[in-house]
Order: structure tokens, then sequence, then C-alpha cells
């Protein structure tokens, strides 16, 4: 019995012989992992540094996790006032100057 090309959802799957994957250089994928290695040693410095300077892990993921919800809330706010920009004709620095808010670079 041959094996179906099918995801669950009935979509078409690549095998990894066509995907884009294949088409990568070993030397390529080999610095790939050399950077990520380097990076995860960076960020484990960093983290030693905070907590050596009184964070908790804990402080410091609750920190992150209020970031994720400031962007996505004002990722939101953004999409309104894109949508009130059309629905008005103008664009989102008129609202912008309008609201009297800060225009972001």
């Amino acid at each position: 019995m041959q094996k179906s090309n099918k995801s669950r959802l009935g979509l078409p799957i690549q095998s990894l012989r066509s995907s884009k994957v294949g088409t990568v250089s070993k030397d390529t994928i080999r610095q790939e992992i050399t950077d990520l290695r380097e990076r995860d040693t960076g960020l484990s410095k960093e983290a030693a540094q905070l907590v050596a300077e009184g964070y908790s892990l804990e402080e410091l993921d609750k920190h992150i996790s209020l970031l994720h919800q400031y962007n996505d809330l004002r990722d939101a706010g953004q999409l309104l006032l894109g949508r009130l920009a059309v629905f008005r004709g103008v664009t989102t620095k008129d609202l912008y100057l309008e609201f009297d808010m800060e225009l972001e670079d």
C-alpha cells in the first residue's frame, strides 16, 4: 500500500526531497547551527547576569508575557485605526494628528 502525500486536512504536503530544505547547502546549515549555539550561549550569559543582579526568572518571564500582551493590544489598536482611516477616507497619519497621538517611526 502506498502512503498518501496529503496531510490530515487533505492538503498536499511536500516530501523533504522536493522541498526547499534539500537545496540548502550543508555549510549553510552548519553555520546556522553555529550561530544559534552562539546566540543561546549569549542569552544564557545574559540571563545569568540578570539573576546575579537580583532579578528572578519568574519576574523576567512575567515581564516578557506583559510585553507580548502589550504588543498584541497595540497591533489590535493599529488595525482598528487603519480600518477607521479607510472608512473616513484619510490616512492613519491624519488620525494620529487628529487624536494627538505620537507617530511611530
